[in-house]
């Protein structure tokens, strides 16, 4: 029998209630947000870059003039806001928050659609402990005080608990020293790893470069034993997961970065921003080289207007990025994404 519709009365009736408290949810953060005096803002979907994540493919498309000005280009629905948030930062328009709508193509399934909300917020000034315990304030106010998914309950009025890389791998790695398989200069050094990696009893993949190993060994060793009792910041990444987060003053090994961990479920992305434009070019050209030797020739390239802007001068400061639509799933106690979608894609 062929699944119902997602249009079918009865399909939309048992979504309902997911929806609904969807729409609470997304009442509660515009309040909670402006209550600490963000600005609500929105930024364009169509762009010429729509991010820099090296494995994140986008949805292509082409501007065609017509009635106004300009030159046949191609543009991206955009994988996330930041770049434009950011931009925005440099204007002078922070603290912001945007419900975003944003795509990333080849992505479905239980967690994840090719379409989908991000929450971002960004406030000049705020150290990376310091948004730890906004999002923590943030989660706490906007979900009930227990939540589950897949059989993984954590309890939201336990103190989030806050957990470097270095200590998860050693802690769920066999005693194995990350950090000392980054270098000085903040690199990756696969032959290190790789040794560590056997030390352990996993050995490396005939392909399998510093990257590779290292999210195998977080995906099946560290990320299945996070937020679970109590949700969980994994915190201080490697430094070539640094992405646009600065490096550690104190450790050049390591990234002030940190992802959140609720239920099981990865929830948000964040940076202590980045903001030496120098630095970051070089990151964004390392980016896009990866990208064609993994995906071929098809994409876009550094994003030089965001550069331009970086070079202005972005304020010093925080910003996460939280998936809106898994945040619903939790806050409703939902089993997959279709369930607080009012349309869901059918694939």
């Amino acid at each position: 029998m062929a699944p119902t519709p997602a249009w079918h009365p009865e399909s939309l009736a048992a979504r309902l209630p997911f929806l609904e408290r969807r729409a609470a949810l997304t009442a509660a953060t515009r309040a909670f947000f402006a209550a600490r005096g963000y600005r609500e803002v929105e930024t364009p979907c169509l762009v010429p870059v729509p991010g820099m994540e090296v494995h994140l493919h986008a949805f292509r498309s082409e501007y065609v003039p017509h009635l106004g000005a300009g030159t046949r280009r191609a543009l991206w629905l955009r994988t996330s806001p930041e770049l434009a948030l950011k931009r925005l930062l440099v204007a002078g328009a922070g603290p912001v928050f945007e419900l975003a709508r944003v795509w990333r193509n080849g992505e479905a399934g239980p967690r994840h659609a090719p379409e989908f909300t991000m929450l971002e917020w960004y406030r000049p000034g705020l150290s990376l402990d310091g948004l730890m315990d906004e999002a923590e304030e943030f989660v706490r106010a906007a979900c009930p005080p227990r939540v589950a998914h897949a059989g993984v309950a954590t309890d939201l009025t336990l103190p989030f608990e806050r957990l470097t890389m270095a200590e998860a791998f050693s802690r769920w790695c066999n005693g194995m020293d990350l950090l000392a398989t980054v270098t000085p200069e903040g690199q990756g050094d696969a032959a290190a790893l790789r040794a560590a990696a056997a030390a352990i009893g996993l050995p490396a993949r005939p392909d399998e470069g510093w990257e590779d190993l290292f999210f195998r060994l977080l995906l099946d060793r560290v990320e299945p034993r996070l937020g679970r009792d109590r949700a969980t910041f994994l915190t201080h990444w490697p430094a070539p997961q640094a992405a646009l987060a600065r490096r550690d003053p104190a450790d050049p090994r390591a990234a002030l970065r940190f992802e959140l961990f609720a239920a099981g479920l990865e929830l948000a992305n964040a940076f202590d921003e980045l903001t030496d434009p120098a630095e970051q070019r070089a990151r964004f050209k390392a980016d896009v080289a990866e990208r064609r030797a993994r995906y071929g020739a098809e994409g876009w390239d550094v994003d030089e207007d965001f550069l331009a802007a970086l070079g202005h001068g972005m304020p010093a400061g925080s910003g996460i990025a939280l998936g809106f639509d898994r945040l619903a799933m939790l806050a409703a106690g939902a089993r997959r994404i279709d369930d607080v979608l009012w349309l869901p894609f059918a694939p």
